[in-house]
């Protein structure tokens, strides 16, 4: 691909004042847009988002994939999209400056879509949950099982061609919006990667991991996906 290849980043963002603008400041300057959607925040996420410059949505809807879709939407209707969407998490678990490795492969022309994977890379201890891991594995051990896949990860943090993402036809607004895309993905044959991403401690409490609720609805989302697209 062409060395001027155009890049966006896109963050949905729920009570994450705390971290979004550290997450914001350390994107490496490649990128042309970085897109917080600010889903329902009862917090200054979106003042903050905003002064560390971020171009700032609001989407009162609340739902991961649905912020997806709200930034995607935005994204849309510029007189040029990005070539590559690189999603991210608001809460600093991540660390942005990996969005170089994140892209590379791509950037090589060898890939449509790069996983980050967590298991791949330097977890902090503390940073995931059992359920979390034990989630993780379950899913992409079914995936492989049935679509000949080999995924390590759900990780939020990924980067994919925008004319390939537009082509999978997103639909999931919640929970499932991850693992939607890599089954999509192992549908259609886009030629998928993962390298390994570290992962630290979240900033705040999280919304999905950090309840009972959150725990057993991401889970039940996840497996529910998987059948649905099987």
């Amino acid at each position: 691909m062409s060395k001027n290849i155009i890049i966006d980043v896109l963050i949905p963002a729920y009570n994450e004042e705390g971290s979004i603008g550290k997450v914001v400041k350390d994107i490496p300057s490649v990128v042309r847009n970085v897109v917080v959607v600010n889903n329902n925040s009862t917090d200054n996420t979106a003042k903050v988002a905003q002064e560390a410059g971020a171009i700032v949505l609001d989407e009162p809807q609340m739902g991961y994939g649905k912020a997806c879709l709200t930034g995607m939407a935005y994204l849309s209707s510029l007189s040029t999209p990005p070539q590559i969407l690189v999603f991210l998490d608001g809460d600093y678990s991540d660390y942005p400056g990996q969005l170089l490795d994140v892209i590379a492969p791509i950037l090589k022309d060898d890939f449509d879509m790069v996983i980050g994977s967590r298991a791949l890379g330097n977890r902090e201890r503390g940073s995931m949950t059992l359920p979390q891991v034990f989630g993780n594995w379950l899913s992409t051990t079914l995936m492989g099982w049935i679509y000949n896949v080999n995924y390590s990860d759900l990780g939020p943090f990924r980067a994919i061609k925008w004319d390939k993402l537009v082509g999978l036809g997103m639909v999931d607004q919640n929970y499932g919006w991850t693992i939607e895309m890599q089954i999509k993905a192992a549908k259609s044959g886009l030629k998928t990667t993962e390298v390994p991403v570290d992962y630290r401690k979240r900033i705040g409490v999280s919304k999905v991991s950090g309840t009972v609720k959150g725990v057993f609805g991401a889970g039940y989302k996840i497996l529910w996906t998987i059948w649905k697209y099987w």
